[in-house]
């Protein structure tokens, strides 16, 4: 064990005594380590002590302690030794730090005894200056000049470009300026040093990664979008999909919820551009089609989004909904690199529904009957026992939304990798653990024996290994895998959310005073706390295993830059769903008490034990894929080429039923090329196909051809530009036009080329029924076979024809890249519509009639600005995309404006809103309404038609549609001696959604149903004759008349129940600091980060209900988390 006195000895040896050149002499100073002295033996004071050592050099001495004790004694000797040696004495023995700095000596107290460290080595310290410039000569104001393993020391250059820096000799220094390379400067004897810093290239050298490997970003010609893994990171989310949209441009997408375990987003490249079966983007992970959600970020080396047809036409069967491409890391030759980050979250809600309290509840109730001439059901005195609380049990007043939701949850996550090796072998393996804690209230009683709150818990493994078997030959082994742990209440999320929103305030107690559980009528139609916490649990494991094994050879033994690789993959998924369901005693209590005053009850049912059901999912994929690769410069020209054969098989192994179809693999094959040139790296030109096979389509119509061609032309190596705009680094412009292919039918169908037909039965063979004829009565059936399902032998692919139009400009600061899309759907697969009856189908045949247009633009711009040593960056990205359907088979409407053509995808139908009534008069002098009884208060909808009469055929497209058309983000960060601060917003553009249920149409199931604080409060059309007051009867409010029970008026699909979905969101701010290289270095450490993030902090929206990004028309799903993280991350 080193003892502590060498601990201070190293402090003292770490001082930063300078040996520097004096100003205006020739002569150098000496160090204090070339100073020999003998001074007087004794024990002295150290006041005393140093004034001795002033008197015989040059040196002098101060103070920067004012608590230090100058009369300490300490023992000198009176051997001849430097000036260093006798002040190494006096620190180990009074624990002293000495600084130099020229001719002057601080002198303060080292406060931390405890320290036990290495033993130092003497550095002498020296003032280094000179002056860091560009190629041209020009200086660098504001460049960095960092000492290596120190980065909380260091200076910045003048206006001039000069700088000064106190060094010890065998020192480096770094020098480093936005947009330049960095340089790196060991210092020796030289007391100047001037640097000339080279314009970084590193942006256009940067590889990205596509469909046939990686290629130079410079020579990208498609629109290809990269992610900066790092700040997805702050993100602390356990699905990926959640950070992407607002990060990268071209990627849209919507949170689907934000319960643990089932918190993903539902996203899209460029929006949505079919009505037809699939519309989700490919993605690959390590050239192998999974699931991007279950991912452990730590992992992911790269991630690059292909939108273009150039990008994605060799990927046939899924390219034309775009592709996204993952990498994982992999071990790089060297020493041991470990990594380990433990993370403590503390989940919230963002925007809750709140709910009325009982007595407005009960007022409200009242008043829908009341206005609707029907009489109250709770008289004045008995609002007034429900206001006191005087009897729970038959007025109770019961605030389920906190009865069943906590205020927040705990999140834990933990990860560690290690990676490293040699010159013939090299790994990366890591390990994760996330355990998210759901919000729901439990049963304490119960919290032993099981967990009904929506728990998730996460295990991750990966295992990535290469070996070198030759000079030439080179196999890479992945293996990874994880395995999930879902909780949930016995009768499921659904029945959770829709039970705290359908059941009132004033319906049940929680438990009748006696410990009954309450229960109106039969059907176990019990309260929300006994649904959540009294019927058992639920556990949902899943369970992947993914390998694959790639082997690549370099053929150069044959001709320069030739290389093949093959690819093996074979994964394996199983889940598994128990549902442990038990139900307790349950009872009815009378309205009224008996003459006793005790409350009667009605026996409902008996308690059933806990009883145990399951169910199992199993798949099996197999992967196979060669590809051959040609690259090679030939002077100023580049040329390459590749061709690629790709097969997989998707095979359902659990639970297959008895549908035959289940048990027959999904299969796919293509192959794929590419050519490419380049003179310079200054003109470009790009052939790419794909030709792919699909199982949906018949024989004939199996293969799809899908060939693209891009072009680009980077303007910034023209002679012209280099001469006058030598600060533009790259001016590329980039087209590309060509076509993919999509083969996902709806609903997930499988050979729609061939015929089913199955059997009717008569009458004696059940209920299914059979033809009728007409010589009997409507009740007999006679059996027979009927075509289920009727062959469309000529369905084929679905084509997306692409054009793009990009460009990408590089400053030293700023960086940007705009595109232009447009994109042409045709083929669209989907069942006929346009049949009459008499045809006599069952099932109409599905066909490739339709068409969508979609265009937009996506893009990001980033800026970054180095100030002194503040390093600033802004950055910002946007996606805009809006489709129009241009063909669909439809039925003949009357009306041209109800067809879909014309319209985007997805948009609703519904009235057209124009208020509400505001007396009888009103509704004398306007159209007829068709839906029932209608009354002033109710609302009133525009003649479309003109007719006179209002009924469906008035209803139009209404609003835009669900699906944002514009996803965009923000974000800035700023970095300063280890701390670092970023801020990322993320917002979504024009959208609407109608709503409805329950909570939203008050009373439309009359006692069931809460009503959601925001939707009416009291700007509602009230009656006079209620309020008393004329005024109320105000036909621009915001909610019409109230009433009891189904009222087809008012809660028709219509302009009136519109909400609009736009919202900006904080969506991270994230805090960190890198402890300084002093103090890693104690435990061995390279890096140590500290850091604090904050998710989802705020949303501005005019949407106020619940959180605009679920754009539920309910409101009843679990919303996204609020948080804040308290993370640490290690690097050894």
């Amino acid at each position: 064990m080193v003892s502590k006195y060498a601990g201070y000895c190293f402090i003292f040896l770490t001082l930063t005594m300078s040996a520097v050149l004096a100003e205006n002499s020739s002569a150098q100073v000496k160090g204090i380590d070339e100073v020999y002295i003998q001074l007087s033996s004794g024990q002295k004071a150290l006041e005393q002590a140093l004034d001795e050592i002033e008197k015989t050099t040059a040196f002098h001495f101060f103070y920067t302690d004012r608590n230090l004790d100058k009369t300490q004694l300490v023992n000198v000797s009176n051997k001849k030794a430097t000036v260093a040696e006798h002040l190494k004495d006096m620190a180990l023995s009074l624990n002293l730090e000495f600084r130099q700095v020229n001719n002057s000596i601080s002198v303060k107290k080292i406060k931390d005894k405890g320290v036990v460290l290495p033993s130092p080595a003497i550095e002498i310290f020296k003032e280094v200056t000179g002056v860091v410039t560009d190629e041209e000569g020009e200086p660098l104001p504001g460049a960095s000049v960092l000492i290596e393993g120190e980065p909380n020391r260091g200076t910045v250059t003048d206006i001039d470009g000069t700088y000064s820096i106190d060094v010890a000799e065998g020192t480096t220094l770094i020098f480093s300026y936005i947009g330049f390379e960095s340089h790196k400067v060991e210092v020796g004897a030289q007391s100047k040093i001037d640097v000339v810093l080279l314009v970084n290239a590193e942006s256009l050298e940067e590889v990205v990664v596509v469909g046939f490997g990686e290629q130079k970003k410079i020579s990208l010609t498609g629109a290809v979008s990269t992610v900066n893994v790092d700040d997805m990171k702050s993100n602390p989310t356990s699905s990926l999909s959640n950070a992407l949209a607002g990060n990268v441009p071209g990627v849209m997408g919507m949170m689907q919820s934000g319960q643990p375990g089932k918190n993903i987003s539902e996203f899209w490249i460029r929006g949505i551009s079919t009505f037809g079966g699939g519309t989700s983007p490919l993605v690959l992970v390590d050239n192998i089609e999974r699931d991007l959600n279950e991912l452990n970020i730590e992992d992911i080396q790269s991630i690059t989004v292909l939108k273009d047809a150039a990008e994605t036409a060799m990927y046939g069967s899924r390219g034309a909904n775009g592709v996204i491409l993952i990498t994982t890391k992999r071990g790089t030759a060297g020493k041991i690199d470990v990594n380990f980050k433990d993370e403590f979250i503390y989940n919230t809600r963002t925007i809750t529904p709140e709910f009325e309290d009982g007595v407005t509840y009960a007022r409200l109730l009242n008043e829908s009957r009341i206005t609707r001439n029907e009489g109250p059901i709770y008289q004045p005195e008995e609002l007034e026992i429900l206001r006191l609380g005087l009897d729970p049990d038959l007025y109770p007043n019961v605030d389920w939304k906190n009865l069943l939701l906590r205020d927040g949850a705990m999140t834990y996550r933990a990860n560690i990798n290690m990676s490293g090796g040699g010159p013939t072998s090299r790994y990366y393996a890591s390990g994760s653990y996330i355990n998210e804690g759901g919000m729901y209230e439990i049963d304490e009683s119960l919290k032993n024996d099981y967990n009904t709150n929506a728990d998730y818990k996460r295990w991750n493994y990966r295992l990535n290994a290469d070996f070198n078997l030759t000079e030439t030959t080179e196999v890479k082994i992945g293996v990874a895998g994880s395995l999930s742990k879902r909780n949930s209440p016995g009768l499921g999320d659904v029945d959770f959310w829709g039970s705290l929103f359908g059941y009132s305030p004033i319906r049940t107690p929680v438990l009748y005073s006696n410990g009954y559980v309450p229960s109106i009528g039969t059907g176990n139609q019990t309260n929300p706390w006994v649904m959540a916490t009294q019927t058992g649990f639920n556990e949902n494991w899943v369970n992947k295993v993914q390998t694959n094994i790639t082997v690549e050879q370099d053929l150069g033994f044959l001709t320069e830059g030739l290389r093949v690789r093959g690819i093996v993959g074979y994964d394996i998924l199983n889940t598994n769903n128990i549902q442990r369901r038990k139900w307790p005693e349950q009872w009815q209590a009378a309205r009224a008490r008996d003459v006793n005053g005790d409350l009667v009850f009605t026996h409902i049912s008996d308690p059933s034990e806990m009883q145990q059901s399951s169910s199992s999912t199993g798949n099996r994929l197999e992967f196979y894929d060669l590809m051959i690769n040609y690259n090679r410069d030939i002077g100023d020209h580049h040329v390459g080429g590749a061709a690629r054969f790709t097969r997989d098989s998707y095979v359902q192994t659990v639970n297959l039923g008895d549908d035959i179809k289940n048990g027959i693999a999904r299969r796919n094959q293509a192959l794929a090329g590419r050519l490419i040139y380049n003179w310079k790296y200054r003109y470009f030109v790009n052939f790419n196909f794909g030709y792919t096979g699909s199982e949906n389509f018949a024989p004939g119509e199996q293969y799809g051809f899908f060939p693209a061609v891009s072009f680009a032309w980077n303007v910034a190596e023209e002679d012209f530009v280099k001469d006058n705009i030598g600060w533009l680094n790259l001016f590329k412009i980039r087209y590309s036009y060509g076509k993919a292919g999509n083969d996902q039918l709806m609903g997930g169908e499988r050979f729609p080329y061939l015929y089913t037909i199955s059997p009717i039965t008569d009458d004696d063979g059940g209920p299914a029924g059979g033809y009728q004829w007409a010589d009997y009565g409507s009740d007999r059936y006679f059996g027979g076979m009927r075509y289920s399902q009727v062959a469309s032998p000529y369905v084929t692919w679905e084509v997306a024809t692409k054009q793009n139009l990009g460009f990408d400009i590089e400053t030293n600061h700023i960086t940007a890249n705009i595109d232009f899309f447009d994109e042409k759907r045709t083929g669209i697969y989907m069942a006929r519509e346009f049949l009459p009856d008499m045809v006599g189908l069952e099932s109409t045949p599905r066909a490739n009639v339709g068409i969508v247009k979609s265009r937009g633009l996506d893009g990001r711009f980033k800026f970054i600005q180095q100030i002194g040593q503040v390093t600033l960056t802004a950055r910002s990205n946007i996606t805009y995309s809006k489709n129009e359907i241009v063909e669909k088979d439809e039925e003949n409407n009357v009306y041209p404006y109800q067809n879909e053509e014309g319209f985007r995808v997805g948009q609703s139908k519904g009235l057209v809103a124009l208020g509400l009534f505001k007396d009888y008069d009103d509704i004398r002098n306007s159209p007829t309404q068709t839906f029932g009884t209608y009354q002033p208060g109710d609302i009133k909808y525009k003649d479309v038609n003109g007719d006179g009469v209002i009924n469906d055929g008035d209803r139009v497209a209404i609003g835009a549609t669900r699906r944002p058309n514009l996803i965009y983000g923000l974000g800035a960060s700023a970095n300063w001696r280890g701390f670092s601060l970023g801020v990322h917003l993320q917002g979504a553009g024009k959208s609407t959604f109608s709503t409805y249920g329950k909570t939203i149409h008050a009373f439309s199931e009359g006692e069931w149903g809460q009503v959601m604080k925001g939707v009416m409060g009291d700007n509602r059309w009230i009656s006079a004759d209620i309020s008393e007051d004329p005024s109320t009867e105000d036909p621009n409010a915001s909610y019409p008349r109230l009433s009891y029970g189904e009222n087809p008026n008012n809660f028709r699909e219509s302009t009136f129940w519109l909400r609009d979905g736009r919202y900006l969101r904080l969506k991270t701010v994230d805090i960190g600091y890198s402890l300084p290289r002093s103090i890693t270095r104690l435990i061995r450490a390279d890096n140590i980060r500290l850091y604090v993030i904050g998710t989802n902090l705020f949303t501005w929206s005019k949407f106020k209900l619940w959180d605009p990004e679920l754009a539920t028309p309910r409101g009843e799903d679990y919303p996204p988390a609020k948080s804040i993280t308290l993370g640490i991350s290690v690097n050894l």
